[in-house]
């Protein structure tokens, strides 16, 4: 890790060894089993031919492969921001880290083009709302953040700080060739995926609305659905671009960059939370989807309460002669109860798979 650059500016890392070390465990036992989920959902979708499992499968890829950087993130944190391994590693975290924000813009803003073209333009749009169509925006996406990671790959992301503790993916203050790219993020990678939000989704909600065709229960959804998504980009992204303009535009020494460090670095966080947001919105909102999580939630509860039933059975006394009749009648009503539950929730279990 020889030829490093030197960071003149010295901070106090707290907001990373305890905020960021929490949080991002939370998102390894919460973000990684959720994510599976939605990846098991996706794959659903593309089974029957729904152009949204592409997009959903490519989301939840983007969402694995930030939270398997996130162990390296952790030890260097617990380190003191202060990382030991070779500079490749530190840029392929970082590009994990960074591109993830656009990547998941940029497939968030594709389903929500979907859902507007499904929604306003049924007919008309059937050739764009298809699996070869997804499949080629998809790659697009992809080549377009690993063209801007090309960039970083070719530049020094390891330097050192006054107290010699070597820094990942930090340059302070900003070095003149991050501008550009930070320029190209902001307009491209967050605005126009905002304004095409903002400009979409009151249509979408105006043509709900005037639908007679439309379930109550299928316009809640799609109100959730457009609330969710634009709820995701307001917390998760718009605090992070703000404070990224703020820098590129206006730091040009420690002071500045002192002033804000703390608010900077927990608006980076915030972004970290779409890893959770995402498979919330577009798997657990669907109906499929939550009758399935009530069939897993009362097989558990049949479960829990056969344990309890079976603990119990085994620490009471064993009856004695003149209750046996008693106590056979009540097992066998109890037997009785059980098998009827059994076989109502494997019913409700094949008529849920069917549909």
């Amino acid at each position: 890790m020889g030829n490093l650059t030197d960071t003149q500016c010295n901070f106090s890392y707290k907001i990373h060894l305890y905020l960021f070390s929490v949080t991002y465990i939370l998102l390894l036992l919460i973000g990684v089993p959720a994510n599976l989920y939605s990846l098991y959902h996706a794959l659903l979708q593309m089974r029957v031919r729904n152009e949204l499992g592409i997009y959903l499968l490519n989301l939840t890829a983007s969402d694995l492969l930030y939270l398997a950087s996130l162990p390296l993130w952790l030890q260097y944190f617990f380190q003191n921001d202060n990382w030991t391994h070779k500079e490749w590693l530190c840029k392929v975290s970082g590009f994990l880290l960074y591109q993830n924000i656009y990547i998941s813009i940029g497939f968030l803003c594709c389903i929500s083009i979907d859902r507007f073209l499904a929604i306003v333009f049924p007919l008309r749009s059937t050739c764009f709302r298809s699996m070869p169509a997804a499949s080629v925006v998809s790659a697009i996406i992809w080549l377009k953040e690993l063209g801007v990671g090309v960039i970083f790959f070719f530049q020094k992301e390891l330097s050192k700080d006054p107290t010699n503790h070597t820094l990942c993916f930090e340059h302070y203050p900003m070095q003149d060739w991050e501008r550009g790219i930070n320029y190209y993020r902001f307009l491209v990678g967050f605005l126009l995926p905002l304004a095409t939000l903002c400009i979409s989704y009151p249509w979408v909600l105006r043509v709900v609305n005037k639908s007679t065709g439309t379930q109550s229960s299928q316009k809640i959804r799609i109100k959730h659905l457009v609330t969710g998504t634009v709820v995701i980009f307001l917390v998760c992204f718009s605090p992070y671009h703000i404070f990224l303009m703020l820098r590129t535009l206006l730091e040009k020494n420690c002071d500045f960059v002192t002033s804000i460090f703390n608010y900077y670095h927990f608006s980076l966080l915030l972004t970290s939370l779409n890893c959770l947001a995402d498979p919330l919105l577009y798997c657990f909102v669907g109906e499929t989807t939550r009758r399935n999580m009530q069939l897993l939630r009362r097989k558990c509860a049949l479960l829990l309460c056969c344990k309890r039933e079976v603990g119990h059975a085994a620490s009471s006394e064993p009856p004695t002669v003149k209750d046996n009749t008693a106590s056979g009648v009540t097992l066998l009503q109890s037997k009785l109860l059980s098998a009827d539950f059994c076989h109502r929730i494997h019913l409700e279990g094949k008529g849920s798979n069917t549909k």
